[in-house]
């Protein structure tokens, strides 16, 4: 990089595990400029903030319920880490008993 080049950096700087299966996931997008010496400045950060469980759960009209497991594959490598230790097979069966047992 050379000196007053602008570039575009993102940090996931939060990934929390909230209620056993919740995880709340915050991206930094950080927009840095390359000073003198290599010395890099930030000129701005915006945040992103998304919520992730383990399921997609929908009850039918009949009662019956359908758990479609939420697809992480898309997400930084850091957040599937937390995610597949957090999401054990406990916690998934925790989680569809919770959601069956809500009133909809």
């Amino acid at each position: 990089m050379a000196q007053g080049d602008i570039t575009k950096e993102i940090e996931y700087d939060k990934i929390e595990v909230v209620s056993t299966w919740t995880i709340q996931v915050r991206k930094a997008t950080k927009i840095m400029e390359e000073g003198a010496g290599g010395v890099k400045t930030e000129l701005s950060r915006n945040f992103h903030r998304h919520v992730l469980q383990p399921f997609e759960s929908v009850k039918a009209e009949d009662g019956s319920w359908t758990h479609t497991p939420t697809d992480i594959s898309g997400e930084d490598a850091s957040v599937q880490a937390i995610a597949n230790a957090a999401w054990t097979d406990d916690v998934k069966t925790a989680y569809k008993a919770m959601r069956e047992a809500q009133e909809i």
